[in-house]
This record gives C-alpha cells, structure tokens and sequence, in this order.
C-alpha cells in the first residue's frame, strides 16, 4: 500500500501554513513535504510534526527567487557560491526536522550559457551537494519537470536525469519521479519506473492535464499505485497535486490509503 505524504505548498491551502500540519494529520496522512522551509522557525516545523505525529519526507534545497519565477539554480554558471551556500542550510533544517531526503531543482536554463556549461555546472554542484549531504545522512535528488507547466526547466525527463546521475558518479544521488511531469514529458509510465526503481528514491503524483487530484484526469491511478506496490517501491508518495475544489472534499480517491 502506497505511503502518501501531502503536499502542503499545494495542499489545505484553505488554512495558514502551519495549520496545515493539522489539517494533514486529521485527513489521514502520516508523511508531509512541502517546496521551502527556509522561511519559517525550525522550532515552529518541529513542533508541528511532533504535535502531529507527522514524518516530515521531503524538501527542497534553496531555490532562488520562487516569487520572481526561479525554479532552482544548480545549473546557473553564476550562482555556484550561492547554490553551494545553501548546502549547509538545507543540511541543518534536515537534521532539525528528522528529514533524510532533498530535492535539488536544476533550474530554468540561462539563455547566456552555452548547453555543455549548464551540464558541466549541473554536475559539478551535484557532486559536491551529494558528498556534502551523505556525511549528513541525507539523500540528495534530482527532478525532471515538463516544458509546458515550466518552459526551458533544464531537466527534462527521466533519461536525462540518469545520464546526469551517470556522469556525477556519486553514491548519494537519486531520481525524484514526478508521474504527472513524466506523463506530460514521455509517457509509458509504469514501465519506466519498473526499469529504473534503483535509482528513484521519491514519487510525486498529480492527474494531467489539469495536475489536479487522481481520478480527474488521463492517468489510471488505481493501476499505477497498484504496479508501484507489485514492483516493491518503499519510499513516500507525495501528493504534489492541486485540488480541484476543497482539498478534504478531493480526497475520495485516497480512503484506502490513508491512516483510519
């Protein structure tokens, strides 16, 4: 059975941010993630994933500017230092919140730089997150995103993310898979996981087009989550969707996988 963890970027936006914690907990979910927590009190974090009894499964190394439309900068040639600096923030909120896994978004690729750059800057700061990140026991991911929710995202799709694993050679360094960007970008969905299930470490899930709730879309849900459980995937589903109306009245689709 599927280990679902909510979104809180995405989800119970009906309620302030850290009423969000609750709002998860009452709905029936063990596990949260959520884009940033960089800009909230780690004490305030922990409380609530304490009061609540929650995991906290996932977040992201610093991003940029997400309110001017950054989406991550480990392949901008110019901002190493800062993306290197944020190493070490992203490793003290992990070790505060009990987190063992990091997504890194590559970022919308500079138009100024030529591709073999981009990639050599991608590489490079992976390298030095992922040692960084194993000394601290945490895991270190890379996400491929689709071109029409976020046009010239660097990492495109699976194979791209395995030859950019290939070419780090690090041991601390996985696929976040993303099923809704993936169907957008190429599709054949369970075969792909099945094949490469190694070298993912996290499942985010949405329906297309709309990335709204499973069930309101193109994507055969029940058939999907049932084939993650028959090829022994472990880790976190995270419901990185947005509810088409109220996120508890979305929820139908989740009752049997949710804490009774």
């Amino acid at each position: 059975m599927p280990k679902l963890a909510a979104n809180l970027t995405m989800m119970f936006n009906e309620v302030d941010f850290l009423d969000r914690f609750r709002a998860a907990a009452e709905a029936g979910f063990a596990g949260v993630e959520y884009v940033s927590p960089y800009e909230y009190d780690k004490t305030d974090l922990v409380e609530m994933l304490r009061r609540h009894r929650l995991t906290q499964v996932l977040f992201n190394l610093p991003v940029g500017d997400w309110a001017a439309g950054e989406r991550g900068i480990a392949c901008h040639p110019d901002r190493v230092e800062e993306f290197r600096a944020g190493i070490d923030t992203a490793i003290e909120y992990a070790g505060v919140l009990g987190c063992h896994q990091v997504n890194c978004l590559a970022g919308i690729s500079p138009t100024d730089s030529a591709p073999e750059t981009l990639r050599e800057t991608f590489v490079s700061n992976l390298r030095f997150a992922a040692q960084r990140l194993e000394h601290a026991g945490v895991r270190l991911l890379i996400e491929p995103i689709n071109q029409r929710d976020i046009a010239g995202f660097y990492l495109r799709n699976t194979k791209h993310a395995l030859d950019i694993i290939a070419e780090a050679a690090v041991s601390n360094l996985y696929v976040q898979y993303d099923v809704y960007h993936m169907q957008v970008m190429e599709g054949d969905l369970v075969p792909t996981m099945q094949a490469n299930l190694n070298s993912i470490s996290h499942i985010q899930i949405a329906d297309t087009p709309g990335r709204n709730e499973p069930g309101t879309g193109e994507i055969n849900y029940p058939f999907v989550l049932k084939a993650m459980d028959e090829m022994g995937y472990q880790g976190w589903v995270g419901c990185e969707y947005k509810p088409a109306t109220t996120t508890v009245e979305g929820l139908s689709w989740a009752a049997d996988y949710l804490v009774k």
